[in-house]
């Protein structure tokens, strides 16, 4: 079943954030891609306020500025964990777990993986999108370089098959491709659940 469908019946989290942007995708110029994690907003109960405090009132002749929101991200995310998309006012990013395109240690795209893709391409020509970013990373297991190896050969083999996907489009897209082995982990690598989520390939790129 395509990603799209997949993640239409499933709940989004929506972050609003007054003081500045969440993150955001590294661009082709960028040294390093975004690394925080999806999910990391506190989810206590908002402090009590007491509206009579005088800490609280404009001073004579002070007005409040134009309240505005400066970002929305919004989280959708697969019961199995396997596949997320993040959209901000900016963005879209889809991160996919290596595992449902992957055998292990391996950069050879599973028989089941091209529809998945094909998804994120859908996504990609509705936005008119230009400049893609496909971004590998790995868990922490083994070396360093042989993690970076691994996960730059992993984002060229989504890089070729979105190409392939996007077909006559792919001519208007620019591609920026990397490997980033261990760097920028979005979960725990203390247990196997954690580098599962680390093992992954993202794909964003500003929307229309």
């Amino acid at each position: 079943m395509p990603l799209t469908h997949r993640l239409a019946a499933l709940t989004s989290v929506a972050l609003i954030t007054l003081g500045g942007s969440l993150g955001g995708s590294a661009y082709a110029d960028d040294p390093k891609p975004s690394g925080a994690p999806p999910g990391s907003t506190t989810t206590s109960p908002p402090p009590e306020v007491d509206a009579n405090s005088p800490g609280l009132k404009l001073a004579d002749g002070a007005t409040l500025a134009p309240a505005k929101v400066l970002d929305i991200k919004s989280v959708v995310e697969d019961l199995s964990g396997d596949e997320r998309r993040e959209d901000t006012n900016q963005d879209v990013k889809f991160a996919l777990q290596s595992e449902v395109l992957f055998q292990k240690d391996s950069s050879k795209l599973n028989p089941d993986a091209k529809s998945r893709i094909q998804a994120i391409a859908d996504e990609i020509k509705a936005q008119n999108a230009t400049n893609v970013r496909v971004f590998g990373f790995t868990d922490d297991l083994g070396s360093y370089a042989h993690g970076l190896t691994l996960s730059k050969k992993r984002a060229e083999a989504v890089h070729e098959q979105l190409a392939a996907a996007l077909g006559s489009q792919d001519q208007d897209v620019t591609f920026a491709v990397r490997g980033y082995s261990e760097d920028y982990p979005i979960a725990d690598n203390n247990s196997e659940e954690g580098r599962k989520k680390n093992r992954r390939v993202e794909v964003s790129f500003p929307k229309a």
